[in-house]
């Protein structure tokens, strides 16, 4: 073939054999599934260290001391681990309480409890979430609140940890 019979297709990719070499597709898919196996393992990991956080040695062991006057359906705000973290703590029966983050898990905005739907309603962007478990009921929040780890010891009730 002569310059003036070769194909069309060579002016819009004008890569000689000799530079084709550089990247094959083959070498291009191994790099792709090594990028992608690094990238799972890092997930797989920093998972098992999330899950496995709820009862660390480091949480803080704080005590609620007004539990007890809560009546049912009611709840109250409390710090927990920190000053600055506020959670909220929500009598579901006589003898059992559970307690959340009050952050919303969307855009942070503080959920507020709503007796009658027994659910945690985020008022900024209407998300909503069980009080029984914490998870999403409806909007946009796409995972549930973070759990706080609660002991009764005696008439006491503790927060222990927090179950991201």
């Amino acid at each position: 073939m002569s310059d003036d019979d070769s194909p069309a297709w060579k002016d819009d990719f004008p890569i000689s054999w000799g530079d084709d070499h550089y990247v094959t597709r083959r070498e291009f898919t191994k790099s792709l599934v090594g990028v992608s196996c690094a990238s799972f393992a890092a997930t797989a990991t920093l998972a098992a260290k999330r899950a496995g956080s709820a009862h660390r040695a480091d949480w803080p062991e704080l005590p609620l001391p007004r539990a007890g006057d809560l009546g049912v359906g009611a709840a109250q705000v409390f710090a927990y681990p920190g000053p600055h973290d506020r959670c909220i703590l929500i009598r579901t029966a006589p003898d059992r309480f559970v307690a959340f983050g009050q952050k919303c898990t969307h855009l942070g905005c503080p959920v507020v409890y709503r007796a009658e739907q027994n659910d945690l309603q985020c008022p900024c962007h209407e998300g909503y979430f069980s009080a029984l478990d914490g998870g999403v009921v409806s909007g946009p929040p796409s995972r549930g609140l973070a759990r706080v780890a609660l002991e009764q010891r005696g008439e006491e009730l503790w927060a222990v940890g927090v179950e991201l």
